[in-house]
């Protein structure tokens, strides 16, 4: 915020609005209620999801702790398109923990070397990792204390009495698509992290973990020690 011209009240009314709203709110109703340009609505909202970021956090997991790992494409489907090539699909990998936290990464791609780095950078090796039945998670749970999969591929979902399942991330990544094709219709490579980044926070800061929307609010302003997010530079990661 530092010398900016939007009042401080509208910095905090953004806040909240972003902190109290599941899955995302979109920069355009943010110009029509606070009373700026589009520019400026979108500007202040990619500081404010900056100020998500919290590179300190811990590895997920632990023992007696189930984390569950999944991978996910975002983009638009060809078939909405009416000629020239399909779009992009961007990969987005995730981790959560039950009744815990998450985190989740844009990849380049979901081989086993990529996912397997990703796991185990971000989790604790004395977890029991669950996932579906893809290959490229074999080798990865083997560096674990133990490792289930459910079958989607042959619509097996649940079993094992309800612990073998992948249906908190798949939830996850629900409310997360939910947001983006509902309320921001797409988003760019360049600042996917960051969106991210803001539906993570959300997350990790939910009702189940005992927050409300103004300590959720309060956390999402905390976030913001120690930061700078220059104008110029979201235009200049277009080509970093």
């Amino acid at each position: 915020m530092e010398r900016s011209h939007v009042p401080s009240s509208k910095w905090v009314l953004a806040a909240q609005l972003m902190a109290s709203s599941k899955k995302g709110f979109s920069a355009l109703q943010l110009q029509r209620m606070i009373g700026t340009n589009y520019e400026t609505a979108w500007f202040m909202f990619h500081r404010l999801r900056e100020c998500t970021n919290d590179p300190t956090s811990g590895p997920l997991g632990g023992q007696t702790k189930v984390v569950e790992a999944d991978e996910s494409f975002f983009g638009g489907k060809a078939k909405n398109k009416a000629y020239g090539p399909p779009p992009k699909k961007m990969a987005v990998f995730s981790l959560v923990e039950r009744e815990g936290k998450v985190r989740s990464r844009h990849v380049a791609d979901v081989t086993a070397k990529t996912l397997r780095n990703a796991i185990v950078t971000q989790v604790d090796r004395k977890s029991y990792l669950m996932t579906d039945e893809a290959p490229a998670y074999i080798k990865a749970g083997e560096e674990f204390s133990g490792h289930g999969t459910v079958n989607h591929s042959a619509n097996e979902y649940v079993r094992h009495g309800g612990f073998m399942h992948t249906n908190t991330i798949e939830s996850f990544f629900a409310i997360m698509k939910r947001g983006v094709y509902g309320n921001f219709h797409s988003v760019s490579e360049a600042h996917l992290h960051r969106y991210l980044s803001e539906f993570d926070f959300k997350y990790n800061h939910r009702s189940a973990l005992g927050y409300d929307d103004a300590e959720r609010a309060d956390a999402l302003l905390r976030g913001a020690k120690g930061k700078r997010l220059l104008y110029q530079w979201p235009d200049e990661a277009q080509n970093a």
